[in-house]
């Protein structure tokens, strides 16, 4: 039988890279007995990376689901990768999980990705503790840590630990809710009474969590004011309430590594974030109606629920994990997929731990499980009961940011790379495959060169395609400038019949992209020639004079030329057009266009300079500038030859804060040197 979803706490690890987020992971399955012994990152012996990616290079690359239980409650982990170009599993985390649990090192700042994982969870609602990881490394820095986070989240930060430190190790803990001290040892915290030098610090630590925790309820408040102090359940129960309201994030400390302050952490998980029953009601269309509705956690109501991660596998076949909403998802029932109109049997229904599935019967309103073979699922759809069907809004993920012209290593093996490619869109929707109308290329576009590497290594790893990633050609036009007259004679002579051609015409810029006129007078080009003219010319287009590239914005017209009556032929006079092509785009200033990009750049205040000046040496133009909450928003112009590779430069710029969005705005006359550049 599935569990109730009373006792379901679905949390979300996040941070930044690299500051022990997956190790945590290994410690909580480890203390509640999922697992038998911790694996290490460095040995690629962890549950949650288990990518063959993420052994060699030691990051998460892919959120991963565990689930294990403690004190009778199923917590459900969903480990999220760190590091930048991963942002569309954050955002898929996000519609799974009911709160967050940033890792943070103890390093005496505000790491980006705690900063961006906190903000994060601020704008979508998630309930978050802030767990600071690493306190048994030597240049620990827990006080001046905390301080960086207070200052900059003012009274969100709300301490509920006091670190028990000898020399720079941290030993134990001071819980200031229970007012209770423990010491670490190999099998667990060991209650040890309270340092005295620790008293005045907890009774601080006390009165602050007081008037925290009657800021978030109006009985507490009044009673808070009449009485001077609250109980200690008083406390807790504003504490949680807070927490539940975002108005709180309470902090914890520990090292995950050396399993200290782990089995607090569990403890304080149960008893602080908010049950998969308590989550708020998610926004859904209900198909019926065509009105929104909510969707409460019901275990009793019609079946909803949602897919937030697909993995494609050649031999195991498609797993889509899903949340369920609403309802139970059982084994042998039918569910309808609102997004694709299609009806899904459900064949196997999974809990998951890594890799390993556990085979279930059902899985209830709060849980989290995943599901395999579904024919017409993906990522971001809905199932539900036939009988009331609804639609989940969809996940948001990041638009692609850099792209790479894609081709096979060995030739003929096209489809392989391509339809692998195809494939790995489904898993990944932060990733597109396009094809480039105007060079022809296939681009992969991701959100960054580590997440192209990762594409592209999945590609072999998954599908036996080898495939070369490059830089895009830029899509350059050419056009003319004057008004230019030109004469094209095709004239041979073989034995006999002979071909004969002649054109005048004239090549003048216009605003269409291309256009044709005759103004023949007396019949010197007859009139059943003339289509062959313009053939002629249509098929000149693609290569321009200047560097070969497309021609635009030319209107060419043919005014006279003369004919042979048994020489002359479509063939002749569409040979006759080519050679006035050439001739008259020669004599017209010819010019190379280069294609212009219209870019949206956010970026905290302190990185304007940097990045209006970096615009600069890419002869880009400011438009304007706003401020959006706590980020300044650039409008600007720019060559899109200058900015192939800019993902990668402004993650470096702004230490991974900014974001850029960019599309394409006109063609522009290219300076001298572009076109130097490209005939080298």
């Amino acid at each position: 039988m599935s569990v109730s979803a009373n006792n379901i706490r679905n949390v979300a690890i996040v941070g930044h890279s690299g500051e022990g987020k997956t190790t945590l992971c290994e410690a909580m399955l480890f203390n509640a007995g999922a697992i038998e012994r911790m694996g290490k990152i460095e040995n690629g012996t962890t549950v949650s990376d288990f990518d063959e990616q993420e052994i060699s290079r030691k990051i998460s690359i892919s959120l991963s689901v565990a689930t294990m239980s403690w004190k009778d409650v199923r917590i459900n982990l969903i480990d999220v990768p760190g590091f930048y170009d991963f942002e569309g599993e954050f955002n898929s985390a996000m519609r799974a999980c009911g709160a967050a649990l940033v890792v943070t090192g103890a390093n005496g700042t505000v790491t980006v990705g705690a900063e961006k994982a906190i903000a994060q969870c601020l704008r979508v609602k998630k309930p978050t503790i802030l767990f600071i990881n690493g306190m048994d490394k030597e240049n620990a820095d827990y006080h001046g840590t905390m301080r960086a986070f207070q200052e900059k989240y003012k009274r969100t930060i709300a301490p509920i630990q006091i670190p028990i430190m000898e020399g720079n190790k941290m030993t134990g803990i001071v819980n200031a809710l229970t007012g209770k001290a423990y010491r670490f040892t190999n099998v667990g915290p060991e209650e040890i009474p309270l340092p005295e030098a620790l008293g005045r610090d907890l009774e601080e630590m006390q009165a602050a969590l007081m008037e925290t925790a009657a800021e978030n309820d109006e009985v507490l408040l009044e009673k808070y004011f009449e009485d001077g102090f609250l109980s200690r359940e008083d406390t807790i129960h504003g504490i949680r309430k807070g927490i539940f309201s975002m108005s709180i994030i309470p902090v914890m400390a520990g090292s995950a590594l050396l399993n200290k302050g782990v089995i607090n952490l569990l403890n304080e998980i149960v008893k602080y974030l908010p049950e998969a029953a308590e989550r708020k009601e998610l926004p859904a269309t209900d198909l019926k109606k065509n009105t929104v509705t909510g969707v409460m956690c019901e275990e009793n109501g019609p079946l909803a629920a949602q897919v937030f991660k697909t993995a494609v596998d050649p031999f195991v076949g498609k797993m889509n994990y899903l949340r369920v909403c609403r309802g139970v998802l059982k084994t042998g029932m039918n569910a309808l997929n609102p997004n694709t109109n299609t009806v899904e049997r459900i064949n196997a229904v999974y809990l998951v731990r890594g890799k390993k599935l556990e085979q279930v019967s059902e899985l209830g309103a709060g849980e989290i499980g995943a599901v395999s073979k579904l024919a017409n699922t993906g990522t971001g759809d809905t199932l539900c009961a036939e009988d009331a069907p609804v639609l989940f809004d969809p996940i948001p993920f990041p638009k692609p940011v850099l792209s790479m012209a894609v081709s096979a290593t060995v030739r003929g093996t096209e489809d392989k790379v391509f339809g692998g490619l195809n494939r790995l869109t489904e898993e990944d929707k932060s990733f597109a495959v396009v094809k480039n109308p105007d060079t022809g290329e296939t681009l992969a576009c991701g959100q960054g060169e580590v997440h192209l590497d990762v594409i592209q290594k999945k590609l072999k790893a998954k599908f036996g395609a080898d495939a070369i990633f490059k830089t895009p050609a830029v899509a350059y036009k050419e056009t003319i400038r004057t008004v230019a007259n030109a004469e094209g004679k095709h004239k041979k002579q073989t034995g006999g019949h002979g071909q004969y051609g002649h054109v005048k015409m004239r090549f003048e810029p216009c605003e269409k992209d291309f256009e044709f006129a005759e103004e023949v007078v007396g019949g010197t080009v007859p009139k059943n020639y003339i289509p062959a003219v313009e053939k002629g010319i249509i098929e000149c287009l693609p290569h321009g004079v200047l560097a070969g590239f497309p021609v635009i914005r030319v209107r060419a017209v043919l005014y006279d030329g003369s004919f042979h009556p048994v020489d002359s032929s479509e063939a002749a006079f569409k040979a006759a057009a080519e050679l006035a092509f050439k001739d008259g785009m020669s004599k017209a200033s010819p010019v190379l266009l280069e294609p212009i990009s219209r870019m949206k750049i956010a970026v905290p205040e302190q990185y304007v300079g940097d990045v209006m000046g970096d615009l600069n040496k890419r002869r880009g133009r400011i438009i304007g500038m706003d401020t959006q909450e706590d980020m300044q928003v650039i409008t600007a112009e720019a060559p899109q030859g200058e900015i192939l590779t800019y993902a990668t430069s402004l993650r470096s710029m702004t230490q991974g804060r900014g974001k850029f969005s960019e599309s394409f705005a006109r063609y522009e006359q290219a300076p001298d040197l572009v076109l130097q550049n490209l005939n080298k």
